[in-house]
């Protein structure tokens, strides 16, 4: 149940954000285990004149850029897969949007689980929902 949210310099291939999304729910679920019918990606293009990096717009250079922030429930992934993921996606995201920034970031913010859910209900609320229909 993670979510995502993808900032992505502008393409002028409009195929690009569908892409990316694709991308990353597999990639969210193969390498953080997380149920890809319910991983959320949303995806703002901006302009690379409107992205800067060290003070200097990214359109003045040869690279695209991006910026991962996802969202995962705290205790669901070890250290080692958030690290293969960082990896992973930012490999990805040089085959879909070409060479890109050194300073383009990936961040995962575990989240408490009695803090976040979907559908009405926290995480908490579902793990010891399950809980108790395995004991029961």
């Amino acid at each position: 149940m993670p979510v995502l949210k993808v900032l992505l310099t502008t393409s002028p291939d409009e195929s690009t954000p569908n892409a990316v999304a694709v991308a990353l729910t597999e990639l969210t679920g193969r390498l953080l285990h997380k149920d890809r019918a319910l991983t959320a990606v949303v995806i703002q293009c901006i302009d690379p004149d409107r992205w800067f990096v060290g003070g200097r717009r990214l359109s003045e250079t040869d690279l695209a850029s991006f910026a991962l922030d996802i969202e995962v429930t705290a205790g669901t992934n070890t250290k080692a897969e958030i690290a293969a993921y960082i990896d992973a996606v930012f490999t990805r995201m040089v085959e879909l949007i070409g060479p890109v920034h050194e300073a383009s970031y990936i961040t995962a913010h575990e989240v408490p689980a009695s803090t976040w859910g979907y559908g009405g209900r926290t995480q908490e609320f579902r793990f010891i929902a399950k809980t108790i229909q395995k004991a029961a």
